[in-house]
């Protein structure tokens, strides 16, 4: 008898200590909440400057958390279209940008101009041979976006048809997926030359700049944005967007060679 006793004392407690661990549980604190998570497709261009942004904005909002999405413009424009979850889009074109406005997919009145980018000509740090964008002549391998759906490699496209030296180098030509795609066959050896953006050829350690496209040989490089009309989140997409036309963004944005379009 004195066996049952003791084990039904014990099995007491143990129910005790459940119950209360229980309890103890469903009484954390309220303010504990997760951030709301924005989810930011981005031109590839902007990997460097916007990662920053993230951090800085972290420090600003920390109820928000940013998850940014980057890819090619095009391919970003595709996601999009495709339904996959974004709330705010900053493309390196407008091409990409107006393809969605066209279908409604944007919030029209949040569509801004953001930034603006040179285009250049980069090379191996000791590559001798191409001094000049008349030079590719000269060059084995160039690289440039895929113009169909790479802002930049749209740019390079017509720069060099510009220049009347697309025919001659169009058979060297090593098609990449982004512009970041280009800056890493320039630096690992892979192509001899490639047309990026000045904010990428300013990021990297491993190429020089030889030349910048004349402005008159390619249409305006603008990156626009806007928030997705999908989003379930638009006033905190809407808060962000105004953020990176804030004084504090643009500094971090021209640090990394971006120019200013916002007034």
């Amino acid at each position: 008898m004195k066996k049952v006793s003791w084990l039904l004392v014990i099995s007491f407690v143990l129910v005790l200590s459940l119950v209360g661990c229980s309890v103890g549980k469903t009484t954390e604190p309220v303010g504990n909440v997760e951030p709301t998570e924005i989810m930011v497709s981005a031109a590839a261009s902007l990997q460097n400057s916007m990662d920053e942004v993230q951090k800085e904005y972290a420090l600003v909002k920390p109820e928000i958390k940013l998850i940014i999405n980057f890819a090619g413009s095009g391919t970003l424009q595709q996601q999009i279209e495709q339904g996959a979850p974004a709330d705010l889009f900053v493309s390196a074109g407008k091409k990409q940008m107006d393809a969605l406005e066209t279908k409604n997919l944007l919030v029209k009145e949040s569509r801004i101009d953001l930034l603006g980018n040179d285009l250049v000509l980069v090379t191996g740090k000791d590559n001798s041979k191409i001094t000049s964008l008349e030079d590719l002549t000269k060059a084995d391998k160039i690289s440039i976006g895929t113009p169909e759906s790479v802002p930049a490699g749209k740019y390079a496209k017509e720069t060099l048809t510009s220049l009347k030296l697309w025919d001659a180098v169009q058979p060297k030509l090593v098609l990449a997926k982004d512009v970041t795609q280009v800056l890493n066959y320039v630096e690992t050896g892979n192509v001899e030359a490639g047309l990026v953006y000045q904010s990428d050829a300013k990021s990297s350690t491993k190429v020089k700049v030889v030349s910048a496209a004349p402005e008159s040989s390619h249409t305006s490089i603008v990156y626009p944005a806007a928030v997705i009309s999908a989003t379930k989140n638009k006033q905190e997409a809407e808060d962000f967007l105004k953020y990176l036309q804030s004084s504090d963004a643009m500094k971090i944005f021209e640090t990394y060679g971006f120019k200013t379009l916002v007034k």
